[in-house]
This record gives C-alpha cells, sequence and structure tokens, in this order.
C-alpha cells in the first residue's frame, strides 16, 4: 500500500488541472488497483452466475462464446486506455464523455452508468447469499435469501466506511479465494475429474430448442450470457483518484485484470462442463446448481460447506468493490452539483471515504433485495443492469470516436495509437452496439420457464425508461447548465 503522505506532486496537479481538489486519500499502489479490479469482474461472481444459463441455452458449446466475447470487451480495452491515461478521473462515463461531446451527453451517460452500478450491487448480494446460507447449512429460501443480502450488503458498507486501505485488503483476502476456487478447483475438475470427452464443447444437446431450434440463435443467447462475464474492469478508473501515478497504472491494470479473469473463466467453464456427470440435466432443467453439482460429485459431499465458503469469501470481495465504485461515480457526479442532494452526495469525511454516496449506495442495494421476494422480479433486474452497464460501454465508445472524428479530441496521455486508435475505435462501437442489443434482446430462452411477459422485456423497457427519466430531467432541471459549486 502506497503512503498517502508520498503523493507524486503529478499527480495532485494533473487533477487540479481537470478541475478537482485532491478530496479521496491516493493510497492505492498498482497492485491494489488491479486487485480492485480484479475482484469486480471476479472469475467466482462471473462464472458461476452464468454456466447455469450458458448451458441452458447452447450446452456444451456455450464455452465458446467466451473467448468472443472476451475478443470484443479487448476492442473497448483499447479505447478506455487512451482515456484513462488522459484522463485520470472516477467515472469516466460521466467525466470523459462530458469532456468529448459535452455537457449533457456526459451527464446522461453518467445517469445511466449510476443506475446499472445501483443494479449491480443488488445483483451480486442476492446471488451471493444463498452462498452464504449454505456455508452456514441454512436452507435458501426466497425469504432467507433476502435477508442474507441484506447482511452482505451492511458487510460491504462497514468495510468501505472504514476506507480504502480496508477495502483493498479485504479485496486481497478475496482475490486469494477466487485462486483457490478458480485455479485449484478448476484444474484439478479439467485434469483429474473429468468426465467428457472435448467433442462435449461442439455439442449443443438439444438446447437449441429453447430459441427455435436454430443454432445460430442459440449461440447469440450464449454470446449475451458471455457478455455477462466481462464487465467491472472498469472498476480500476473509478479508483483513478486513489491510485498514484494513476494515468499510467489504470491502463495497465484494465487490461491485467480482464485478461487474468478471462483466462480464469475460460478455463473453468471448460473444466466444470467436462466434469458435469449429466450435463444433460444442466439443459433439461433438472439441475439448477450445475457448478455445485461438478465439484460435489467429484471431491464428495464433504465439499459442500468449504467451497461454499470460499465462493462466498469471493463474492464478498465483489461487493465490497462493487459498492466502493459506485459510491466514488457517485461523487465524481455529485461534486460538481448535478445530481439531487449533490451537497450530500460528494461529502468526504475524514477518512477521505465518499460517505454520503456510501450511505445513499448501501441503501439503494438494500431496497433492491426486497425485489428477491419475487424471483422473476430480480430476474429483470439482473437482466437490465448488464444491459445499461453495455449501453454506458458504448456511449463512451461513441464519444471517443464522434470526437476524434470531428478532431476535438486528439489522445494525449502517454498512450496514443493514432490511425490504428480510430480504427480500433470504429470496430469497439460496432461491437458494443451489437452487443447492446444483443444483451438486451427479449429472449424467453434466458427467463425461467413461464415467466411473465415483462422478465422476458426487462432489459429493453426498463432501459427505455431509464433513458426517458433521464432525459426528461435534463430538460427540465438542466443540470449540465448548472456551475460547480
Amino acid at each position: 500500500m502506497a503512503d498517502s503522505a508520498a503523493v507524486p506532486s503529478a499527480d495532485a496537479r494533473r487533477l487540479d488541472e481537470l478541475g478537482y481538489a485532491q478530496e479521496l486519500r491516493r493510497g492505492l499502489g498498482a497492485f491494489d488497483n488491479v486487485a480492485i479490479g480484479f475482484a469486480t469482474i471476479s472469475p467466482v461472481v462471473a462464472l458461476y452466475g452464468v454456466v447455469l444459463v450458458g448451458m441452458t441455452v447452447a450446452g456444451g458449446a456455450w464455452v465458446w462464446m467466451l473467448p468472443v466475447a472476451l475478443a470484443g470487451q479487448c476492442l473497448l480495452l483499447v479505447v478506455y486506455s487512451e482515456l484513462a491515461a488522459e484522463f485520470p478521473l472516477a467515472n469516466g462515463a460521466y467525466q470523459w464523455s462530458r469532456r468529448l461531446l459535452g455537457p449533457a451527453y456526459g451527464w446522461f451517460n453518467g445517469w445511466v452508468c449510476l443506475c446499472a452500478y445501483a443494479v449491480a450491487n443488488t445483483s451480486v448480494a442476492y446471488l451471493g447469499a444463498p452462498w452464504a446460507l449454505v456455508a452456514v447449512g441454512i436452507e435458501p429460501t426466497a425469504n432467507a435469501v433476502v435477508a442474507a443480502g441484506f447482511v452482505l450488503v451492511l458487510l460491504c458498507a462497514i468495510v468501505n466506511v472504514c476506507g480504502i486501505g480496508v477495502l483493498s485488503n479485504v479485496v486481497k483476502v478475496g482475490i486469494g479465494a477466487e485462486i483457490l476456487a478458480c485455479i485449484g478447483v478448476g484444474l484439478v475438475l479439467l485434469l483429474a475429474f473429468r468426465q467428457h470427452g472435448f467433442s462435449l464443447l461442439h455439442d449443443t444437446l438439444g438446447a437449441e430448442s429453447l430459441s427455435g431450434g436454430s443454432t445460430t440463435a442459440a449461440l447469440l443467447a450464449a454470446l449475451a450470457v458471455g457478455g455477462w462475464v466481462f464487465i467491472g474492469f472498469d472498476a480500476c478508473g473509478q479508483t483513478s483518484e486513489e491510485t498514484v501515478d494513476a494515468a499510467r497504472h489504470v491502463p495497465r491494470a484494465v487490461w491485467t485484470a480482464m485478461l487474468a479473469v478471462g483466462a480464469l473463466v475460460i478455463l473453468n467453464a471448460f473444466a466444470v462442463t467436462l466434469a458435469h456427470p449429466r450435463p444433460g440435466d444442466v439443459v433439461s432443467g433438472a439441475d439448477l446448481n450445475p457448478v455445485s453439482t461438478a465439484v460435489v460429485s467429484s471431491f464428495g459431499s464433504w465439499s459442500t460447506r468449504p467451497f461454499a465458503a470460499v465462493t462466498l469469501v469471493a463474492f464478498l470481495a465483489c461487493g465490497v468493490a462493487a459498492q466502493g465504485i459506485t459510491a466514488r461515480a457517485i461523487f465524481s457526479v455529485a461534486r460538481d452539483g448535478v445530481l439531487p442532494a449533490s451537497r450530500f452526495l460528494r461529502t468526504v469525511d475524514r477518512r477521505q471515504v465518499p460517505i454520503g454516496a456510501t450511505v445513499v449506495t448501501t441503501v439503494i442495494a438494500s431496497a433492491g433485495l426486497l425485489l428477491g421476494l419475487h424471483s422473476a422480479a430480480i430476474g429483470s433486474l439482473i437482466t437490465f443492469g448488464t444491459a445499461a452497464i453495455y449501453l454506458s460501454f458504448l456511449l463512451i465508445a461513441l464519444a471517443a470516436l464522434v470526437a476524434r472524428l470531428r478532431h476535438r479530441w486528439i489522445p494525449a496521455g502517454h498512450i496514443r495509437l493514432g490511425r490504428a486508435g480510430t480504427v480500433l475505435n470504429v470496430l469497439a462501437v460496432g461491437w458494443l452496439a451489437f452487443q447492446t442489443v444483443n444483451v438486451a434482446w427479449p429472449r424467453s430462452s434466458l427467463a425461467p420457464p413461464d415467466s411473465p411477459w415483462y422478465q422476458v422485456w426487462a432489459a429493453p423497457v426498463v432501459i427505455a425508461l431509464i433513458a426517458v427519466t433521464g432525459l426528461a430531467y435534463l430538460m427540465v432541471a438542466r443540470p449540465h447548465r448548472r456551475e460547480r459549486t
């Protein structure tokens, strides 16, 4: 951990040039920044949240969509790296967009980003709660899951209130659990407990029936599921103002975190799929927890609770990081005075924690958990959150491309790719436009059987509501025209 007293003057000067004083504690080193990004993407949370759905929609062939999704996101990372090197600020969706295409565009993208982050905190707590219950031997009923989710949100909030140093240390413990759960368990499953030949990875097992019998449609659905995995890397950027030499370290950190998580997720996707004793049961809906099935059938029933405990630690680390970056994203917008209750939301306490934003983040995450009393509602929330994050990514990449073409932005940080950067920016916009639509596309195959229409249409409907609400606020309150106070 770097000492805040040893902050290079260049960091403070650059922040001042961008219009802000150093309010948060700049105490993160290069590895700390990578760790926060790694924990937020989280190979454990990402993988265990998508194995069931991926296998359900495309059988064993679903695993091939993961490297495709990773490659597409790497196009965005090229653009992200250039921006992070030049503008080392928290909440790039807001800060970068307004510098590239103006305050109204920036405010709108900031709004979309904040809504997506708020949903992500609820999702992590809800998905982590069953592992907590298994670890302590409690039946995961709907009410118990919601209650456990509240506890997880509160624990994550307590860690965040203690400061960036404590947050970073907790995240490192979580990474240890991730390594154990991913590398250790994954390699053992693949090398010692493989139940099937590699031909299974080319077999949809009849899962395409959920997509009207079309294998192409099934693989597109699996690609959408793969897209759920490779988000969260922007946590590295959200802690830019707390990272020493952020302009250099953050661009490296996003690549390191994303590629490391990508490798682990792909390894474990192959391992779990090939080690599952009856993959057909997952496709048919008879097995709703394929990861546990693969682990317990391989290692024995004694492994159930220890495995749940290790997984829970990983979820806690992800939750701590996710709440932390959400609070910093809110703080970054509120200090410009462009959000309701900005004075409270931009409050920083004696530990240099954005305490006002942290409190609001905790309250919103807890309120969202009440939807968990209705599984269809919480499923809709999770689907919307992923689609909204992709929309925010798209708006960043689009802003960068338009600004380049209008010669309003020529990268001036230490990462400057010239014409290659423009070409890759075009490809990034194309990928994100496609994947945003693909993730948001209303598919009955990605919803539980007999789901109500609003769960199938959750992503496009809620995104439309968020967009209309944001645009209405822009027109009525005109926050983009306010002076910073």
